[in-house]
């Protein structure tokens, strides 16, 4: 059975991230091999990821080199970082599928780089990246970024998991101030 997973800003090759981010890893190397490592730890040959972007600053040889080693069908949105480069240059390297744009997930999830906008009367989550170790609160938002998944990729069945432990706190809490 395929299991669906979702990460964001490896950063793979990228020196200045580990010290901007409090990466515990001594160099690059130590930090490409261990989020390799904690990748195929998670996923499988047959599951499906949805990276949302800053994948890796290393040339295409190098990044073919890492993509091709790590499980699953793996789809890109491309994120701030990706994006000097083209599609093109992103599926010759190893993505099976590369899009610019968001992608609507489920007809529910709204699978993004950075952060949207989103306010507490919209019927969406948007899942996202790009702001690292930051977290917003509240049930519109879930960021994916390795940080804060032990630099693994989340399932979609943990998301779920999140959204309802959240959802059901908030009803809790609304339920004491209404009291």
């Amino acid at each position: 059975m395929t299991t669906v997973f979702f990460t964001s800003d490896h950063h793979f090759g990228h020196r200045a991230i580990m010290e901007y981010e409090s990466r515990p890893f001594a160099d690059t190397e130590q930090m490409n091999e261990s989020m390799i490592a904690a990748w195929n730890e998670a996923v499988a040959p047959e599951d499906r990821v949805f990276h949302l972007g800053d994948f890796s600053f290393l040339n295409k040889e190098e990044t073919s080199r890492i993509l091709s080693r790590l499980n699953g069908y793996k789809t890109l949105i491309l994120g701030n970082h990706d994006r000097g480069r083209s599609r093109s240059w992103w599926l010759e390297a190893g993505f099976q599928e590369v899009s610019e744009n968001g992608i609507i997930f489920k007809e529910f999830f709204l699978l993004t780089h950075e952060p949207l906008y989103m306010n507490r009367h919209m019927p969406y989550v948007n899942v996202h990246g790009h702001i690292h170790g930051q977290k917003y609160e509240g049930n519109n938002h879930f960021n994916v970024c390795v940080e804060h998944w032990n630099y693994k990729p989340v399932s979609f069945e943990t998301i779920m998991d999140v959204l309802t432990s959240r959802e059901a706190q908030m009803g809790d809490r609304n339920s004491l101030s209404e009291n």
